[in-house]
């Protein structure tokens, strides 16, 4: 029996079926392995009430690039789980943060190794772990903490996604993975943790086995849909930023 390709023709497709509701994480460290041309296909896609998982919901950087803060702005965001759910400068305001101050989407804020834990744990079939982080402050009020080895941790649960869009730098047609430098950050976790991944690629999509094991962060058996990313202006890809 032939396998079935991994291979689809465009973001629009790659995205298709997404539902209402889903918890979908995000792949990206600022601008490395963000999936912009997966986020603006799912702003066009539609999909409501979706839980968006990321290292942050987007910054006040202009000219901007897909975003979480986009897909908020789109009505179509219930709740954000983010290590940056702010702008680290005061002078900054994140297009997220109106729409929070109004109470009209949800937002977590999880300290970003936790955020990587939880994933990560996800993937691993782990419920819960405990953690020093976070302990004597705000985040920790009225959850659960356990004195271990006379040091306080709190508990903290696996985060467990239905879709992961990221983005790398090489694949194959079996879904095997590369991630070039900070792609690499949320992206292997991101998969593990996602019943559903779907991958932009930056390079052409290279035949099955063309990717020495050795070099793989992210087996295909995980990995479920891939679409290579043209170049622009048929693409989004990273663009310098306007300056202050």
């Amino acid at each position: 029996m032939a396998r079935r390709s991994k291979v689809v023709a465009n973001f629009d497709e790659a995205v298709a079926g997404i539902q209402d509701g889903s918890t979908i994480a995000f792949g990206g460290f600022a601008l490395p392995g963000s999936p912009f041309n997966l986020t603006a296909a799912l702003l066009r896609q539609g999909a409501k009430r979706l839980v968006c998982v990321g290292n942050t919901t987007g910054g006040p950087r202009k000219p901007r690039n897909p975003d979480i803060g986009m897909l908020v702005e789109n009505g179509q965001v219930a709740k954000v789980i983010c290590s940056f759910t702010a702008a680290p400068r005061a002078s900054d305001v994140l297009p997220f943060t109106p729409y929070y101050e109004r109470g009209e989407v949800d937002a977590e804020t999880v300290p970003q190794g936790t955020l990587a834990e939880r994933l990560r744990a996800a993937g691993a079939g782990i419920p819960a772990f405990y953690t020093p982080t976070a302990v004597g402050t705000e985040l920790a009020e009225g959850r659960e903490t356990r004195v271990i080895n006379g040091r306080e941790y709190l508990l903290e649960f696996a985060l467990p996604c239905d879709v992961a869009l990221l983005r790398c730098y090489q694949a194959d047609e079996a879904g095997n993975l590369r991630f070039r430098r900070a792609q690499r950050n949320f992206g292997p976790i991101m998969a593990m943790a996602s019943k559903l991944v779907i991958v932009e690629v930056e390079e052409p999509i290279l035949p099955a086995g063309a990717i020495d094991p050795d070099d793989v962060h992210t087996p295909g058996i995980i990995v479920h849909r891939l679409v290579h990313i043209p170049p622009a202006p048929d693409a989004i890809w990273p663009t310098l930023k306007e300056s202050r």
